[in-house]
């Protein structure tokens, strides 16, 4: 008569072929195919110029904070306007330090300066700004200049990315693929088809959803992404079904131990 122990192992034995297949299957669900984790896929591999489509300057808001660094003939007035801070060059200090040297546009959308006093600047862009500025000072300072920089430019990036995060940049433009770079780049399970990117539109969040790995995103109005923009990674499938959450360990451990037990007693 045959053991219960026997009898464990001629079933382990008789359906190893259906062990294996299922281990194999499972290591095939797991894998990502390169054309999955590629960037710009053309079938034409001919050089393709896309003509940018034409980036909208930023218009100011309330709690906006701006670096204004105004220069003249006159040193020494100009200091006024500085109060009492050391002008730095926007590009060589990182926008929280630049916040700590900043103006904050109030909830009514204005800017309030030493001797000009208030100026509505909500819904402006830089440059009008700018020269808002610079036209009040002409009867103030001699030959003035006047540069408004924003110091909140921030994008997050979340999701399937390497280092997620909350990422300030300091340039005019930050494309997707930069922001994309400040998080160390979608992990080989991030979903490039279809990366949602979240923007505040008059009040209004709205979510779109952008193939990244096209080549049309250079020509597409979400290429640029805008102060504050939220751009989240979906996972793929694969990463629920991979050797990361699949316990193939135990399994292979267990089929091993059992095949070795047959061995023996066989």
């Amino acid at each position: 008569m045959i053991s219960k122990r026997n009898q464990l192992l001629v079933c382990v034995y008789k359906n190893i072929n259906v062990i294996a297949l299922v281990i194999f299957l499972g290591l095939l669900s797991s894998c990502v195919t390169q054309r999955r984790v590629e960037y710009l896929q053309d079938k034409n591999k001919n050089i393709k110029s896309f003509k940018e489509t034409e980036f909208p300057d930023y218009r100011l808001k309330p709690n906006d904070e701006l670096y204004i660094q105004i220069n003249s003939l006159d040193e020494a007035a100009a200091n006024v306007f500085s109060n009492g801070r050391q002008d730095y060059y926007f590009g060589s200090i990182e926008p929280y330090g630049a916040s700590l040297l900043s103006y904050s546009v109030d909830k009514d959308g204005y800017l309030l300066l030493p001797v000009i006093g208030k100026i509505l600047v909500k819904d402006k862009t830089l440059s009008e700004v700018s020269v808002i500025l610079k036209d009040s000072l002409n009867h103030i300072l001699n030959q003035p200049n006047v540069s408004v920089k924003l110091v909140n430019r921030y994008v997050s990036v979340l999701g399937e990315v390497k280092n997620p995060g909350h990422f300030p940049y300091s340039q005019d433009k930050l494309t997707i693929y930069d922001a994309l770079g400040l998080a160390g780049d979608i992990t080989d399970y991030g979903n490039r088809n279809q990366v949602i990117l979240i923007r505040n539109v008059n009040g209004e969040n709205i979510r779109i959803s952008v193939n990244i790995t096209k080549s049309d995103i250079l020509a597409s109005d979400y290429y640029n992404l805008r102060p504050n923009d939220i751009v989240y990674v979906k996972p793929l499938r694969n990463k629920f079904w991979g050797m990361r959450q699949f316990p193939f360990e135990i399994l292979l451990s267990t089929l091993t131990t059992g095949l070795l037990i047959y061995n023996i007693f066989k």
